[in-house]
């Protein structure tokens, strides 16, 4: 049975945004190790649409860019969304009830499946299906953003910390 992780960057005042954490090679080199490990994504639409950058070769991109858009290409990626008419390869729109799609995505699906966006996973919250909380957190204060939690925060228990790099922790819950 697959586990439910909601996992994204994090400013020390709770936001998240896409465009204003940009990471150290080390930092990236973690990130093509974690979508590599992964059996799929899930993604509501404005974070599947930021991330469609990977599926277009980017000539200009370094070798670990290269290699992370290989790694993201070959995931299965499921979309949620109601406005989305296409997506690109390897990914799924989810057209039914959201709540049913996941719960058989986990019982369909070894290891582990990441959440990416607030709103989604503050959706999936709010029907207890995220099994696993992953807070990259960054010594950085953006003053306003998406706030990790979209919806209210829902009783954790702390896993693990862990140095990612010499400025970045990834801080792991569980619901309590």
């Amino acid at each position: 049975m697959a586990k439910i992780i909601y996992a994204l960057n994090q400013s020390l005042d709770g936001y998240v945004d896409h465009q204003s954490f940009q990471p150290s090679l080390l930092l990236f080199r973690h990130f093509i190790d974690d979508v590599r490990s992964l059996s799929g994504i899930l993604y509501g639409r404005r974070m599947y649409e930021t991330m469609r950058y990977w599926d277009d070769a980017q000539p200009s991109s370094t070798s670990p860019q290269q290699e992370f858009a290989n790694v993201w290409r070959n995931q299965p990626k499921w979309v949620a969304s109601r406005t989305l008419q296409s997506l690109g390869p390897n990914a799924t729109l989810i057209r039914e009830d959201l709540e049913t799609f996941v719960r058989r995505l986990k019982t369909q699906h070894p290891g582990n499946i990441e959440v990416a966006g607030p709103n989604l996973a503050g959706t999936l919250t709010s029907l207890s299906l995220i099994d696993e909380y992953r807070l990259y957190l960054h010594p950085v204060v953006l003053g306003r953003g998406n706030p990790f939690f979209s919806g209210p925060r829902p009783p954790l228990r702390l896993l693990a910390t862990d140095p990612i790099t010499d400025n970045v922790i990834r801080l792991t819950y569980a619901p309590a």
